[in-house]
């Protein structure tokens, strides 16, 4: 055991369970806590709720091991991780309606010189609100002088789908604390696991380092994408045109795609928007480029169909990167939605070998269908490339005259 140390990461996702994972496997107790009970009896039977490599073997070790158990009530522990999603409303502003939630679960179980870790990707001021909230809930942890006896820090996940379990480890960390204290604290905690520098700071500075990171990334797919619209109106290949220029010894241009998805950099930048709306107007001008590529993909696609009566339109690939599970802001999964709503009287017939289902805006529409790679092109008029998953890296055998939309360049 580490020094009898206990930890509760409320939220079981893409990275709450992870970390709780990697926690249990240096020895610490881990209790998950999730509102939902399927993924609480998943995990708590040693097994994962979704797709994310070599992670189903930590679980399942430290299950066995009884270093990691689940419920949906949150207990007493030393330190909470809160790992929660936080998406944005319809204006694009931030919606912080589950890190409240899972505050209003932590307070009752607080005790003073507890350490509260936000790391859910979280505007600026987010930690400061998370405190806030819990001492509403419990004032009794605030000394004589106004002094919180609860120590807050916000420590943004900086990990790649696919490599969660690698990066985790590897990775550099940044921890920013209310207090210097608070940060000292949590940066003890991440040395359990993490082999990475961790960089200390205030936790607003931290919150922002994590939008400032996606942000930065964002801006230059919109460039590559910006590239790939100009490229088709002057009849270029946009992807040779990117590997010529990438040869230039201080360029180096991202790959254009059908969009941007993933709960980091499709949301990321909007919080610093939020903030500073008049002074991120490059920031805003990125995020509207890419939002703006789903739309431009559809418009292909119904050109292209335009005279076929009864089409068949096979769309490759729903999540919003290769070879993973994750649907969150997915472009293919926008695209394939408004295909289905521009063209009523077509068949879009889905491929994504990593789910069983398709989502439920999908799959309630009759025009939509999830089927294996040979059902869907077997005679489809056009064939969409949204997700270059391993599994459509070989082009597959076309119908004679289907029109191909490779918004990866996968088959170049």
């Amino acid at each position: 055991m580490v020094d009898d140390l206990t930890v509760a990461v409320v939220g079981l996702g893409y990275i709450g369970l992870p970390t709780a994972a990697i926690l249990a496997a240096n020895g610490v107790r881990v209790h998950g806590v999730d509102v939902n009970p399927r993924t609480v009896e998943a995990v708590a039977a040693g097994e994962v709720p979704f797709v994310e490599p070599d992670l189903a073997g930590y679980v399942a070790r430290a299950v066995a091991d009884g270093l990691l158990t689940a419920g949906t009530q949150v207990p007493e522990a030393d330190v909470y991780i809160v790992a929660v999603p936080t998406p944005f409303l319809e204006d694009r502003t931030p919606d912080l309606g589950y890190i409240r939630s899972a505050a209003q679960a932590i307070a009752p179980r607080l005790k003073a010189g507890a350490l509260v870790i936000l790391e859910s990707t979280s505007p600026p001021g987010a930690t400061r609100q998370l405190l806030d909230w819990l001492l509403a809930e419990r004032p009794d942890l605030v000394d004589a002088d106004g002094a919180s006896q609860v120590l807050a820090a916000h420590c943004p996940e900086r990990v790649l789908p696919g490599r969660v379990m690698v990066e985790l480890v590897t990775n550099d960390r940044i921890v920013g604390g209310l207090t210097a204290e608070a940060a000292t604290r949590a940066k003890a905690v991440y040395e359990i696991f993490c082999q990475g520098q961790i960089l200390l700071t205030d936790a607003t500075t931290a919150e922002m380092a994590k939008l400032v990171e996606n942000s930065f990334r964002d801006v230059n797919i919109a460039f590559a994408n910006e590239l790939s619209l100009i490229c088709d109106r002057l009849g270029l290949d946009v992807w040779e045109l990117i590997e010529l220029a990438n040869h230039h010894p201080r360029v180096n241009i991202l790959q254009p795609g059908p969009g941007v998805g993933g709960h980091c950099i499709a949301v990321d930048p909007w919080f610093i928007v939020a903030s500073a709306p008049e002074q991120s107007r490059l920031i805003r001008t990125a995020r509207e480029v890419n939002d703006d590529k789903p739309g431009y993909v559809v418009n292909r696609v119904l050109a292209a169909i335009e005279d076929v009566a009864e089409p068949v339109v096979a769309t490759l690939g729903l999540s919003f990167k290769a070879d993973i599970d994750d649907l969150r802001e997915s472009p293919a999964r926008k695209i394939v939605a408004e295909l289905a709503d521009a063209a009523p009287t077509a068949a879009v017939r889905v491929v994504e070998p990593h789910v069983t289902a398709l989502p439920p805006e999908l799959a309630n529409r009759r025009n939509v269908e999830l089927v294996t790679l040979g059902e869907a092109v077997a005679q489809a008029d056009v064939v969409v490339l949204l997700v270059d998953h391993a599994a459509f890296r070989t082009v597959p055998h076309l119908k004679d005259g289907a029109v191909v939309v490779d918004t990866r360049g996968a088959w170049r």
